[in-house]
């Protein structure tokens, strides 16, 4: 019967290989020989990876305080690279994968205005969040992540963001990704020498336009330019389009 093995021994044997592939090839292949090996001879590899489906990685993903690659002069992989390497073992359907997203409901959002939902989030990052919506004239509707209305898990959200650019197609990335362009909670980073504060939508851009991240060497993800002139995207409209048009009229004006 068809079950997920709690090691990693399907997933590195290169001639036997029988699992889901990724564009072709074994998912493992995605990330180099030296960081595959450095993940499964961790501590967090063998003690808190072991048996997680994809289900159970989300608590792992919950706990989760900073993103990275790896650290130290040993080049230690952080427990994000390490849920990384698991969600590429599990393979999760891309509903799934949305679901990481934790995008909520507008009705799920008003009624976690609560205290419970109010606990869930940095209240540094939702006042950020909020200034930065009133600032740019926006609304409720039109851009919940800056009001602070949507993905508790922010940690969650970027791991999901990260399996989502190894793992799908241009087209599918771009539209799935560039939403999170909005969301301006402050997370921290973890670099070889210490730690760094970012920005979810920064960490995304990132994805998007770098060609490593977390020390992952991404692969060449389409210029979305040639995707609109091939019709398979739509041009895409800034947030602040409508600001940068008022400040070109009040120039004008002047």
């Amino acid at each position: 019967p068809a079950h997920d093995r709690a090691d990693a021994k399907a997933l590195l044997d290169d001639r036997g290989y029988t699992g889901k592939l990724i564009r072709g090839q074994n998912p493992a292949l995605l990330f180099e020989k030296g960081v595959r090996e450095r993940i499964i001879e961790s501590y967090y590899w063998k003690e808190q990876c072991f048996g997680l489906n994809a289900a159970t990685i989300c608590d792992r993903a919950a706990d989760m305080k900073f993103i990275g690659g790896t650290t130290g002069i040993m080049g230690r992989p952080t427990p994000f690279l390490c849920l990384a390497f698991k969600l590429l073992q599990l393979v999760p359907e891309d509903a799934i994968v949305r679901e990481y997203l934790n995008f909520r409901d507008e009705e799920e959002g008003e009624e976690g205005d609560g205290e419970d939902g109010e606990d869930a989030m940095d209240e540094d990052a939702k006042d950020d969040e909020k200034k930065n919506g009133q600032a740019n004239g926006h609304t409720h509707d039109s851009d919940l992540n800056a009001a602070g209305k949507l993905g508790s898990f922010k940690y969650l959200r970027c791991l999901a963001a990260f399996y989502i650019r190894l793992a799908w197609e241009p087209v599918d990335i771009y539209k799935t990704l560039e939403p999170l362009l909005t969301d301006y909670r402050k997370i921290k980073r973890r670099t070889k020498d210490g730690f760094t504060l970012t920005f979810v939508d920064q960490f995304v851009d990132d994805l998007l336009t770098k060609d490593r991240v977390c020390a992952t060497a991404l692969w060449k993800l389409t210029p979305r330019s040639i995707l609109e002139d091939l019709e398979m995207l739509d041009p895409r409209e800034s947030p602040l389009a409508g600001e940068v048009d008022a400040m070109d009229e009040d120039e004008g004006s002047g």
